[in-house]
């Protein structure tokens, strides 16, 4: 590879849950918005500074490079060299600085991406700092790349939209390589990894769908085909919570996102599966430390 990095390479494997959409729930409901900003060129140093709620995917064309990083947070190396044709991906705020050769410099094509909900976005709380992926490791990504290239390359009619929906295909193929490959990915835990277990994925898939549905233990359990006691132990030691704890987590994740919207409580509650508007406070409550109501006030920008 031509990355230097903590992340090991793993065999290619097989996708965990063949047949079963584990992807379009979540983006349905939590929306990604792709912009690109820039594709050509760039020589000797060029800073990307930290933008809340605000993530960069960039693809290296051509050339070498090396990033920097100036913040400590665990996964995300100081250096990483780059020596082939690379995707990068930052799902959340993180400065990072390329270092280009100062003449010849690196091809590249860059997009920002604006994850409804920021950092409460399920998926976007779900992946590390960052994820380097030589492009010949995923399959299908290089004909989205040779279509966007064509129309980053030269001016025609509709190309800056063109090229931003097709930023959103590059993401959703680097997901679905993010899905079968966590552990390549650097991923030990959590919600990918969860859907990346073709039994977890079944019940996970169908809270994602049916969020207000009457779920108990034993329900998600028969959705993923496994015993009671081995469903709840499998879930914890990859989810990282319980299936109960992520089913009230999911349902006031999605409470957040309603009130983002300016929806009324009553509404939530009766979508959500809470008996009532002072059921969903209550648990909101729980989660958030303030009342529903209250909680678009605390979340607003300074």
């Amino acid at each position: 590879m031509g990355v230097m990095s903590s992340v090991k390479h793993v065999p290619s494997s097989k996708p965990a849950a063949p047949g079963i959409d584990r992807l379009s729930a979540l983006l349905s409901r939590f929306r990604v918005r792709t912009h690109l900003f820039f594709s050509g060129s760039l020589c000797g140093l060029t800073p990307f500074e930290a933008q809340p709620g605000r993530a960069f995917l960039h693809v290296l064309r051509a050339g070498t490079l090396e990033v920097s990083h100036p913040q400590r947070l665990q996964g995300l190396p100081r250096r990483l060299r780059v020596s082939e044709p690379m995707l990068l991906f930052y799902p959340r705020a993180v400065t990072h600085r390329f270092h280009n050769p100062p003449r010849e410099g690196s091809a590249f094509s860059c997009a920002t991406l604006d994850f409804e909900g920021g950092a409460h976005n399920p998926l976007v709380a779900a992946l590390p700092p960052l994820i380097a992926l030589p492009l010949r490791e995923a399959d299908g990504l290089q004909a989205t790349l040779d279509v966007l290239f064509a129309e980053t390359d030269r001016v025609r009619c509709g190309s800056r939209l063109l090229a931003d929906r097709l930023f959103e295909v590059v993401l959703i193929q680097l997901l679905r390589w993010l899905l079968d490959h966590p552990a390549q990915a650097g991923i030990r835990s959590g919600l990918i990894l969860g859907l990346a277990d073709p039994h977890l994925a079944r019940a996970l898939v169908a809270v994602h769908a049916e969020p207000g549905a009457a779920w108990t233990l034993p329900r998600l359990a028969e959705a993923a085909a496994l015993s009671r006691t081995t469903f709840a132990a499998r879930f914890r030691q990859t989810v990282g919570t319980t299936p109960m704890d992520y089913v009230a987590d999911w349902r006031i994740t999605l409470a957040c996102a309603g009130l983002r919207e300016g929806r009324a409580v009553k509404a939530l509650a009766a979508e959500l599966g809470y008996g009532s508007a002072a059921a969903l406070s209550k648990a909101f409550k729980q989660r958030q430390g303030v009342a529903p109501r209250a909680w678009p006030a605390r979340e607003a920008p300074a």
